[in-house]
């Protein structure tokens, strides 16, 4: 791994853009589990707000109720279940990372499967002049 060296000036500045970067992002001001909706809600500082379906997350899958609402905020940056020991960055969430890429692939696969069962209902739906027109307005 290369090293990287930063004079004094290059570090104020990068501290500084931190700085001012932090002072204009929402920050997360509070996370809660919406027992009604199977939700993550992250409430914002701005009054924005981010619902993830809980157990679409690694990790969450089987998780009871009362787990997923052991959710607290990790810092300005993060969600954690101390129970289950997972945690996810709020960022990641925001652009749809809910697992690592093996777990991503496997859930973007799920609905690709080709089971027996599945290819003999579309068979079955076929025959009967395949899937129902959609009624539009």
């Amino acid at each position: 791994m290369a090293e990287f060296e930063l004079d004094d000036g290059q570090y104020e500045a990068a501290t500084q853009r931190g700085a001012y970067e932090r002072a204009h992002a929402p920050v997360p001001s509070s996370v809660r589990f919406d027992r009604k909706s199977g939700r993550i809600l992250v409430e914002f500082n701005n009054g924005a707000a981010l619902m993830v379906p809980a157990r679409a997350l690694e990790g969450l899958e089987q998780a009871s109720d009362e787990e997923l609402a052991e959710v607290e905020l990790a810092g300005e940056t993060g969600l954690h279940w101390e129970s289950r020991d997972v945690d996810f960055t709020i960022a990641g969430l925001m652009q749809g990372i809910f697992g690592t890429a093996k777990f991503m692939d496997g859930q973007r696969r799920g609905g690709q499967s080709r089971s027996a069962a599945k290819v003999a209902a579309s068979r079955t739906n076929g025959a009967r002049g395949g899937r129902p027109r959609k009624n539009l307005p």
